[in-house]
């Protein structure tokens, strides 16, 4: 089916065109029709699979008529993190080219003055994150009751994120007349009672079972020791023939000292994560999208969305705390019909994590040799990839990515070799003297009766220190010591 037989809009088709598609994926031909219908929808479909032209591109026509009013934005779409909000952008600005659309882009990490003049202007489309959208909300920067068309994608990311609530309020301060889209790779219960809640009578679209991952991906898991990841990953990027890479890590702290390693060692590589502000992970994509940088060593920000050409391989330096994040992460290769290879480094503390992947995915995943298993691998300890059991503080929360333990940047990891050569070996603490090792104390010669005691006795400050005869005290002898012994 071509895109000509879904009831776009002439000049919407000469702009697809140009941007090298001439038939919709299994998602867009469903959806799209629908969307010009005017009918709320939840669409359900694996990352890769064209999701954001399926709500884009009958978005443009849709809006085509009309007119944008100041600090009213006609439609509204929520994403749960800069990068995909920026993607979003990026295609508007593709497919809207022959109209005279006007988007707004409001994401945190940016100068919120620029921001809030284009809201001023008046804008068609409005992406946002729902943090920094509450915020000029808050300020009474925008008016939302002008908004027909509300767009909630990867809803599921939404949850493990913690904006529900901020999506609920948002939605409370929409007309309740409007058009409502969502979109999601799995639909969790809280999912669920969030589009009963906020969608009428929406058409439900699943062109794949939730969370499938793509055939088109090689899946290895890599059995190995918390003190060998490191050695393991520069192995397979030597071994592998890898033209391009993203390296996935739980942690922030872990993101910044692995890509230090890989540089140390002469690899090509760069870092995205949220403590980056915004303008520095653009400019870090940038990178590694023209091929200054073929390896990205990124926390979970990376795996949703991010539509990169030619990335040959994905590793999961650490597994994924969470399963559906496992399919989001492999799914930044293989895209568009290539193939492409997914490396997960595994060790004994991983295993259940694995078999709840191996469940969700429905098939087993094959396993590197290595020569050790998953029950073999060693730990070493606390994983510096995750949190040793029991070790987490209570009262902590799902995040985007934990908090970042100590960082250690300047030092070499454990077993690693530095620029100068083999680490030195730690010298080993001079064991402590057991007690019954020590040397005797000297016996006390039994003190004077308490009634003796005291009075006559010198000052501790005029006691005598001349050198006498050893009797027992190792040092001089006390002045009342010598009663009666004077010569």
């Amino acid at each position: 089916m071509p895109f000509a037989d879904l009831g776009l809009s002439d000049e919407l088709l000469r702009a697809v065109e140009e941007a090298g598609y001439s038939e919709p994926t299994p998602i867009q031909a469903q959806a799209i029709p629908s969307v010009l219908m005017m009918r709320d929808i939840i669409g359900i479909a694996q990352t890769g699979t064209g999701k954001t032209a399926s709500f884009v591109l009958p978005m443009i026509d849709i809006l085509s008529q009309g007119r944008a009013r100041a600090r009213m934005p006609r439609s509204l779409i929520l994403e749960p993190t800069r990068e995909l909000a920026d993607q979003v952008a990026q295609n508007f600005e593709k497919y809207a080219k022959y109209t005279k659309l006007s988007t707004a882009l409001l994401i945190g990490g940016v100068s919120m003055g620029d921001q809030v003049k284009a809201l001023e202007k008046g804008v068609d489309v409005l992406i946002a994150t729902p943090g920094r959208l509450m915020d000029l909300f808050e300020r009474g920067n925008i008016l939302l009751t002008g908004c027909s068309l509300l767009v909630i994608d990867e809803a599921d990311r939404m949850l493990d994120m913690g904006f529900i609530p901020d999506i609920e309020n948002i939605c409370t301060k929409l007309p309740a007349n409007r058009q409502t889209l969502l979109f999601s790779a799995t639909m969790p219960p809280p999912i669920k009672k969030l589009s009963d809640r906020f969608l009428s009578n929406p058409k439900s679209i699943e062109v794949a079972r939730p969370a499938t991952a793509s055939a088109n991906i090689a899946q290895m898991l890599v059995p190995v020791g918390e003190r060998d990841k490191r050695e393991m990953l520069r192995q397979l990027l030597k071994s592998e023939g890898v033209d391009s890479a993203i390296i996935f890590c739980n942690r922030k702290t872990m993101v910044r000292e692995l890509n230090k390693s890989l540089k140390r060692h002469g690899f090509k590589s760069g870092e995205i994560h949220g403590d980056i502000d915004q303008s520095a992970r653009i400019a870090e994509l940038e990178k590694f999208k023209s091929g200054e940088i073929n390896l990205l060593v990124a926390s979970d920000v990376a795996a949703r969305g991010l539509d990169i050409k030619g990335v040959s391989h994905v590793f999961n330096f650490d597994a994924p705390w969470h399963p559906d994040d496992y399919v989001h992460r492999i799914g930044r290769t293989g895209r568009a019909g290539a193939t492409g290879k997914a490396f997960t480094f595994v060790t004994k503390q991983d295993a259940e994590a694995i078999d709840n992947i191996e469940k969700l995915i429905g098939n087993k995943i094959e396993r590197l040799d290595t020569g050790v298993t998953i029950e073999e691998s060693d730990d070493g300890g606390a994983a510096r990839g995750r949190p040793a059991r029991g070790g987490a503080k209570r009262g902590r929360g799902k995040s985007e990515e934990r908090p970042a333990q100590r960082e250690r940047d300047d030092r070499p990891a454990r077993g690693e070799k530095s620029e100068a050569g083999e680490r030195p070996a730690r010298e080993a603490r001079p064991a402590r003297e057991a007690r019954d090792e020590r040397p005797a104390r000297a016996e006390r010669p039994a003190r004077p009766d308490r009634g003796d005691r005291g009075r006559d006795r010198p000052r501790r400050d005029d006691r005598q220190q001349d050198d006498g005869p050893d009797d027992g005290w190792n040092g001089p002898t006390p002045a009342f010591l010598n009663f009666g012994f004077d010569s």
